[in-house]
């Protein structure tokens, strides 16, 4: 379900090539594909307090799976582009699992379980960036597409043994309307404002991801460097880091505490991030700071959510909403200001605008432990 957001980075040079568009302008696909995102996840979302995760996360998936479909056979960019974008509307389903997985698990072990969702998020995008890449380089971009499709139409499936049905006795409003469901976001958040905070870190550091990531697929592909989308494709493998380092880390973020981890984390990786302005000159030099963003990146996301996921479970998922809709709305507007810089001013302009939204974030992630401590 993750992957599916993601196939577009190795191959966003092939795609924009193939309809005739500007490095700028083959930005809109990921970054609408986000802020639908974000919509849908205001919208649909909410409902996981309600209905059954079990029947969301089936229904979300199917749509998923026609919209791949779409994606593959389109002849017009508007056509590629739209399906994109009602895809993203459709891409909440990984993001009811946190709240369905904390409801099932103590609080002694939720940054080790929080940990082990997020490298299934790494998995996703591990398979996305280096499959998408190879296959594109080697069948066409539209094959990417058209197996995606397969995927989709396969988890589909196998989703009705896998997930268990709603436990009625969590659910405290059993009988609130959507509306009023819907409109109870706001004074939760007003009690918990905190996740406001998390979800702008979170918004900041996976905008980041993305435009270093549209930069690499861009500058590597160009001329002035000659590579495949299958190189692209390779260095995503280096993703590999992080099924080791993330499960250790989220248990020492338990141990240190949360808000204190994230700051500390944000440390390396705002060195890790302005490194990329020194190293594009050079396919190796690349490996060094991608493997410090990839190392603590992900568990800058385990933090964030382990300062909200720790409430009471009947709001869990209204927060997870808040959280991932500034998640998504930083991605999308920082994916297509990543390829309107790297347009503009190449590698460099790419790294620097990178580097500036690292920067913000570490500063927040001060700001959070100075607020609340431990």
């Amino acid at each position: 379900m993750v992957a599916n957001a993601y196939y577009i980075h190795p191959i966003v040079s092939t795609i924009a090539r193939h309809f005739g568009i500007s490095d700028a302008m083959i930005g809109i696909v990921p970054s609408l594909n986000q802020i639908f995102l974000a919509l849908g996840v205001f919208f649909l979302l909410p409902l996981g307090d309600r209905f059954s995760n079990r029947s969301l996360v089936i229904l979300f998936s199917i749509g998923q799976f026609l919209m791949l479909l779409m994606m593959a056979i389109s002849e017009a960019f508007w056509m590629f582009v739209a399906a994109s974008t009602v895809m993203g509307f459709f891409t909440i389903a990984p993001y009811l699992l946190p709240a369905y997985v904390s409801k099932r698990t103590p609080s002694s072990k939720l940054g080790h379980s929080t940990a082990i969702l997020t490298v299934g998020v790494m998995f996703g995008v591990l398979v996305a960036r280096a499959g998408a890449g190879v296959i594109s380089e080697y069948l066409g971009w539209r094959w990417v597409y058209f197996l995606a499709a397969g995927f989709m139409a396969a988890v589909s499936v196998l989703l009705f043994f896998i997930m268990e049905g709603r436990d009625k006795s969590l659910s405290k409003t059993p009988g609130q309307s959507y509306f009023a469901l819907l409109g109870s976001i706001f004074p939760t958040v007003k009690a918990h404002p905190e996740v406001l905070l998390s979800g702008a870190i979170q918004g900041l550091g996976f905008g980041t991801f993305l435009a270093i990531w549209m930069g690499i697929g861009l500058h590597l592909t160009s001329p002035e460097m000659g590579y495949g989308t299958d190189v692209v494709g390779y260095l995503a493998v280096l993703t590999l880091i992080n099924f080791l380092m993330t499960p250790i880390i989220g248990r020492w973020a338990d141990r240190t505490g949360a808000r204190r981890a994230r700051f500390l984390l944000s440390c390396i990786y705002v060195v890790g991030v302005f490194l990329f302005c020194f190293v594009g000159h050079s396919l190796w030099l690349l490996l060094i700071p991608i493997c410090l963003t990839n190392m603590v990146g992900p568990t800058i996301d385990v933090t964030n959510r382990m300062t909200f996921l720790s409430q009471a479970p009947e709001v869990r998922t209204r927060l997870m909403t808040v959280y991932i809709v500034c998640m998504f709305i930083g991605g999308g507007v920082a994916s297509w200001a990543g390829t309107i810089a790297y347009d503009l001013g190449g590698w460099l302009g790419s790294s620097l605008q990178s580097f500036a939204t690292a920067v913000i974030l570490f500063a927040l992630c001060w700001i959070g432990y100075r607020w609340k401590g431990r």
